[in-house]
C-alpha cells in the first residue's frame, strides 16, 4: 500500500524551476529578473543571451529548467509559454572582514539569493 500522491502546487497549465544558492545579492538578481518578467520565453532566452549581466548565465539556466519541466513533466506545448512569474529572494550572507587602519575592521558581506521562475501556457489569440 502507498501513500497519496501530492497534489499539484501550481496550476495545470504551469511549470516551476527554483534555482538555490546564487552568488549574487538580490537587487542585482532582480534587475535581471524584472527583464523578462512577461515575455514569451524565446524572447526571453535571446535576451539572456546578449545581456552583459554575469549573473544572466545563470538565470537562463533557470529558465531552460523551467521549460524542460514544462515540456517533459507536464505536457505544455514550449511556443506558448510566457513568464507568468520570474521572483527573487534572500538567502544566507557570508560575513568577511578585512583589517583597516587603527586596528579597526571593515565589514564585508557576501549576500546569496535564490531564484524562482514560473512559465504559463497561454493560447495565442487569433
Amino acid at each position: 500500500m502507498s501513500k497519496d500522491k501530492n497534489p499539484r502546487r501550481v496550476a495545470d497549465n504551469e511549470a516551476r524551476a527554483k534555482l538555490r544558492m546564487l552568488r549574487t545579492s538580490p537587487q542585482k538578481l532582480n534587475l535581471v529578473a524584472a527583464m523578462i518578467r512577461g515575455k514569451k520565453v524565446d524572447k526571453a532566452l535571446t535576451d539572456l543571451t546578449f545581456s552583459k549581466k554575469r549573473i544572466a548565465a545563470d538565470v537562463k539556466k533557470c529558465l531552460q529548467s523551467a521549460i524542460a519541466n514544462a515540456e517533459n513533466n507536464h505536457n505544455l506545448d514550449v511556443d506558448e509559454l510566457i513568464i507568468a512569474e520570474a521572483y527573487v529572494g534572500k538567502n544566507l550572507t557570508m560575513k568577511r572582514g578585512r583589517p583597516r587602519a587603527r586596528g579597526r575592521f571593515g565589514k564585508i558581506v557576501k549576500p546569496f539569493s535564490e531564484l524562482t521562475i514560473l512559465v504559463r501556457q497561454v493560447e495565442e489569440q487569433a
